[in-house]
């Protein structure tokens, strides 16, 4: 509806040969006494035609025919309300019911294709608070672009290389030894979690003292599989699933490596100081220099991401979603300058960053690190509230700001608890249509239950929900799907506190059915878009 009434005015503007150099804007107004929509084009352009605002609005007034519109009032100091039939309100709920389940979907994205990777988390531990942020975002992201015609890859990044693996191997050993009553200190920098503890136990038990010979590396190898088995199973019961995962090992075995370095080299790009090899990347808006190639001759973890970053564009992506720890922060200007110098459009490249989740418990922040293996883990977190719980809390957050996840109100069984609250809205319809037939007709909806203002908001709500979701994946904004179907289901609350939906009259029940199985219809497809699965009863 905001469309239309915005292109008719377009319209109006120009048939008036009006002077028009701004956006004309509908807005909704806060109060229903100032219409349905409201404008205030009339002020923006009366100076560009020498003209008083009240004189412009009557013009546009004047010359403004849209059937939906029943009523337009000119308000000083120059605004125009709009006053719309609810006709299209119940239009959509026929709407609704036929498309079902591609409700609110759309074709904006038009096959534009997206890599997006997340998570990513180091395979030394298992999937921890920060990880299951970022990977709450990143699903649900996915699933918005998907819905509008996205063609999305979902890539796990497996950083299986460097010095970190190694002193993984050099943990897993120290502590196989030690059940073979070999004392030996853990590596500076070694992995202390009960993960390790249990991979040394499983060891021990299936091959007793016949590794003691074997290097760090076999220990690394084996560390890596299993801990990316157990990351791969938590993320699947937390609903995610990816398409692709890549191997940083794999990744310096390509070309691509080299073909950094060779493009480096013939550009002067790179350099040699202190035995190590440098990038320019103050010459390609990077705040400092930095090294790819250490002194030792292996490689920082900068060359083969770069690697891998060439690698997936080569595939014909568009565009490249990384989203990062906000400690990963300074690695952005070092990501984007690298492929400038590579002659890449550096806004192929978007670096989503997450903030810090602080876990709440009894009152009281609770402390976590990896190292000393007092992670807050996702399968424990999953164990605590529930998968709905934890992707619900942290799709209702933007990733720019810091959260705190509350586990007390996670687990609340009352309407303080949003994720209870949009339930039991659910489960509550869920439960009016069991066994009611619900018949896809265009009614008059002209019954005296469904002519008043909560009904009005209530489908106004489910009628503007695809625009909620082009915005979503526009502004890759998930949260705002989060907040969208909150308010959907405190609208049905209203609704249903104060009307009675099966009735003695027949058409007067079908109306309302057929008006709730729309409302269940469109929260269930918000939900699915953040990873949120309704229970059908309470």
């Amino acid at each position: 509806m905001k469309e239309k009434i915005q292109q008719q005015l377009a319209e109006v503007v120009n048939k008036l040969n009006l002077v028009c150099d701004q956006s004309i804007i509908i807005e909704t107004p806060v109060s229903n006494d100032n219409g349905d929509y409201a404008s205030n084009i009339a002020l923006k352009i009366a100076n560009k035609n020498n003209k008083n605002p009240m004189e412009i609005a009557e013009l546009l007034k004047a010359n403004f025919s849209l059937d939906t519109v029943s009523k337009i009032e000119v308000k000083a100091p120059g605004f125009l309300n709009f006053f719309v039939l609810k006709s299209y309100l119940f239009e959509n709920v026929s709407k609704v019911l036929k498309e079902n389940a591609s409700y609110g979907s759309s074709e904006i994205g038009n096959g534009e294709k997206i890599n997006l990777e997340f998570v990513s988390a180091n395979p030394t531990g298992i999937i921890h608070l920060g990880n299951a942020r970022g990977g709450a975002y990143g699903d649900n992201l996915a699933r918005i672009l998907k819905f509008c015609d996205y063609e999305v890859n979902k890539e796990y990044y497996v950083n299986d290389s460097g010095n970190q693996i190694n002193n993984l191997g050099l943990s897993l050993k120290c502590r196989y030894l030690e059940n073979c009553g070999i004392k030996t200190a853990m590596p500076e920098g070694g992995y202390f979690g009960e993960d390790i503890i249990k991979l040394a136990n499983v060891l021990f038990e299936e091959n007793g003292q016949n590794l003691i010979s074997e290097d760090a590396s076999f220990f690394g190898d084996y560390a890596i599989k299993s801990l990316m088995a157990k990351i791969i199973a938590d993320l699947k019961e937390y609903r995610i699933e990816y398409d692709t995962f890549t191997s940083e090992t794999d990744i310096k075995k390509t070309n691509y490596v080299e073909e950094v370095l060779n493009k480096f080299k013939i550009n002067n790009y790179i350099y040699e100081s202190e035995g190590a090899t440098w990038f320019k990347g103050t010459s390609f808006g990077a705040p400092r220099d930095f090294v790819m190639i250490k002194s030792d001759g292996n490689y920082t973890y900068v060359l083969p991401d770069i690697a891998h970053h060439l690698n997936t564009l080569a595939k014909g992506y568009n565009k490249l979603i990384n989203v990062l720890g906000a400690d990963h922060h300074g690695y952005v200007p070092v990501l984007k300058s690298t492929l400038k110098a590579l002659g890449y459009d550096t806004d192929k490249i978007d670096v989503k960053l997450l903030q810090l989740v602080r876990l709440i418990k009894n009152g009281q922040e609770y402390k976590m690190s990896k190292r000393a293996g007092t992670t807050v883990t996702l399968a424990d977190l999953i164990s605590e509230v529930g998968v709905n719980a934890a992707r619900y809390f942290f799709a209702s957050r933007s990733l720019d700001s810091q959260m705190d996840f509350d586990l007390e109100l996670a687990k609340k069984e009352s309407s303080e608890n949003p994720v209870y609250y949009i339930s039991y809205a659910y489960a509550r319809i869920c439960s009016i249509l069991k066994d009611q037939e619900v018949a896809n007709v265009d009614l008059k909806y002209e019954s005296d239950l469904v002519k008043n203002e909560d009904v009005y908001k209530l489908l106004e709500k489910v009628y503007n929900f695809p625009e909620v979701v082009e915005t979503a994946a526009i502004k890759e904004l998930p949260h705002l799907i989060a907040s969208y179907c909150y308010e959907l289901a405190n609208l049905f609350h209203i609704y249903y506190s104060k009307y009675r939906i099966i009735t003695d009259n027949e058409m007067e029940t079908a109306e309302g059915l057929n008006i709730i199985s729309a409302v269940k219809i469109t929260l269930y497809n918000g939900l699915n878009l953040i990873g949120v699965i309704p229970p059908e009863k309470m």
